[in-house]
């Protein structure tokens, strides 16, 4: 067992009140993880009083807060512990494909086109690309040795508006961009594929000196149940924390305001606490 701390300190501007919704905690499921004493606040940036808000599950299983953002904006803080196993993502080169007629109904939807990932459009490139390759695990790993070779991770060319189609002809962007394009193809090939968010730090690898962020990965379902595959890094990883999951990034945006707002702060920490 390992324990991470992770956090971080965000601060938006609206100059009105205004509605939002945010994402930015670990997922029901990491919960009993979290060491006692975990801090969590939201205050006002004008006169540093608390924001009220309400917590709520929604269709997809993620926790989600609700607020009003007074006048000025507000910071959104937070430092945790949490426990993790320490083992790198499981890997299964035997978990096989289920035909689509055999998936569980709550999957389908898993299959179908989303706001970020045109399987219609990609569906012949897919094809053509993985059709020979052996079906299961082999074949979503080719996919992600595709989308790691075909983009370049490049901050300088993120934008929230690229799709999987967009990704894969410009060939530039950032992890967001890897795994949607990765969860398209996939979808492409009958195989369930989720994209989630969360926490991933340096642990196991060597340090990244660029500053930490949110990442994205996805989850392909083989062999009746779901998989972590990773198409910007690639390798299997240690201490994913996730935060939530959703068809793609539309579904699970980390921060969403009704009207208006400016990010004026971004800091995120993942790091594994010492022994």
């Amino acid at each position: 067992m390992i324990t991470i701390e992770c956090g971080y300190r965000i601060e938006i501007v609206c100059n009105q009140f205004t509605a939002g919704i945010t994402l930015l905690d670990p997922h029901p499921e990491r919960q009993a993880d979290i060491a006692a004493g975990a801090r969590v606040s939201v205050t006002s940036l004008y006169d540093g009083r608390d924001v009220p808000c309400v917590d709520y599950e929604d269709s997809f299983g993620n926790t989600c807060r609700r607020l009003i953002v007074p006048p000025g904006g507000v910071r959104f803080e937070s430092r945790m512990s949490v426990s993790d196993t320490g083992n790198v993502d499981v890997v299964d080169r035997n978990a096989s494909e289920w035909a689509p007629s055999d998936l569980p109904p709550e999957v389908l939807q898993f299959l179908l086109p989303s706001r970020y990932c045109e399987v219609d459009e990609l569906s012949g490139t897919a094809w053509n690309l993985f059709g020979n390759y052996a079906p299961g695990w082999n074949r979503v790993q080719q996919i992600c040795n595709f989308v790691n070779a075909q983009i370049r991770f490049d901050y300088q060319f993120a934008r929230n508006t690229r799709t999987a189609a967009q990704a894969f002809n410009e060939r530039v962007g950032v992890c967001r961009d890897f795994t949607h394009l990765a969860v398209a193809l996939t979808r492409c090939m009958n195989i369930p594929a989720r994209y989630c968010n969360g926490f991933l730090g340096d642990i196991g690898v060597p340090a990244n000196p660029a500053p930490m962020d949110y990442n994205a990965w996805f989850e392909a379902y083989l062999g009746g149940r779901w998989y972590t595959f990773d198409a910007r890094h690639n390798v299997p990883r240690i201490g994913r924390i996730l935060v939530a999951r959703g068809r793609d990034a539309a579904d699970i945006p980390m921060i969403h305001t009704f009207g208006p707002h400016m990010l004026q702060r971004f800091e995120v920490i993942t790091d594994q606490v010492a022994a």
